[in-house]
């Protein structure tokens, strides 16, 4: 019962949350269409702002209603005034609490690529339009097959789309695993990995062609959950989850992982699935032994 009303509370909180910052997010993301040139960058540093209020007011829901530990490590050198790769394992809809409360007012408003068709999506498309997130257009190598003419077309207009973080530092998170793990897909996939799916190369490729010369550094990011079971986003606000462990590792960009056309170069594809191959070693082990911390 204690539960059911926790859960209850922190749902309606959060709700009232986002209704009451939804409006002025609207109005500057509204400002956003009509403003020209700098003044649009004052605008978007004002959904900036209200997107990063929202995210404290929540934190501050959850440090009120719920006994969630939040042990962040290796964050004390993060900053907001540069752009950062965040590539981070996926278990649970918790995860995006978790780099919530790492990452808010640590590192410039995070953001995701998305897939252009999305910005259709009724209110969430404009507020992410809002929030300036990169919407990517990409082409299935079937259809350039058959339309060789647009190849590259892609890219560039991806590279367009993130033309305003030239002028504003942006932090781009990157699940590497494209979906959340869990034991039975490790086996399906055969991993060779004890705690993570395989890692997909393409996705942070892009996303390396298109900014790579726009980031400096990779904030190589694991979350952990110390308790056996996995939890869900209701185990979280019901207050259920005793401990989330965040760990920070930041990693130098290396321009030689963008230098190149990567759906036709087989050594540049190989170097960067090396790098991820690397990066999930590596996390797999860190893993291990941070979930061997039960306290």
């Amino acid at each position: 019962m204690r539960r059911l009303f926790t859960g209850s509370l922190v749902t309606l909180l959060l709700l009232l949350n986002t209704l009451v910052l939804f409006g002025p997010l609207m109005v500057f993301a509204l400002l956003k269409l009509v403003l020209p040139g700098r003044f649009r960058d004052y605008a978007s540093w004002a959904v900036m702002w209200i997107a990063e209020t929202w995210a404290e007011i929540d934190k501050l829901i959850f440090s009120l209603c719920i006994p969630t530990r939040w042990d962040i490590r290796g964050a004390e050198g993060l900053r907001s005034d540069t752009s950062y790769l965040v590539v981070c394992n996926h278990q649970s809809w918790v995860d995006i609490p978790a780099l919530i409360q790492s990452l808010n007012r640590r590192t410039p408003f995070f953001k995701f690529f998305l897939k252009k068709e999305l910005i259709w999506v009724p209110f969430l498309g404009l507020a992410w339009w809002a929030l300036d997130y990169p919407f990517m257009k990409r082409y299935s190598k079937a259809f350039l097959d058959k339309h060789p003419e647009l190849k590259g077309q892609d890219l560039e207009i991806t590279k367009a789309a993130c033309e305003l973080f030239k002028r504003q530092p942006v932090t781009v998170v990157n699940y590497l695993e494209g979906t959340r793990f869990s034991e039975a897909k490790r086996q399906q996939q055969a991993s060779p990995f004890r705690h993570l799916l395989k890692p997909k190369a393409g996705g942070v490729a892009f996303v390396l062609a298109a900014m790579g010369e726009q980031l400096d550094a990779v904030l190589d990011v694991t979350v952990v959950y110390p308790q056996e079971k996995i939890p869900g986003f209701w185990d979280l606000i019901s207050g259920n989850v005793p401990k989330v462990i965040i760990d920070f590792h930041t990693r130098a960009m290396d321009p030689s992982l963008w230098q190149g056309d990567y759906e036709n170069d087989p050594v540049l594809r190989k170097r960067v699935q090396d790098w991820v191959n690397q990066l999930w070693s590596e996390k797999d082990e860190r893993i291990a032994a941070l979930r061997s911390e039960r306290g």
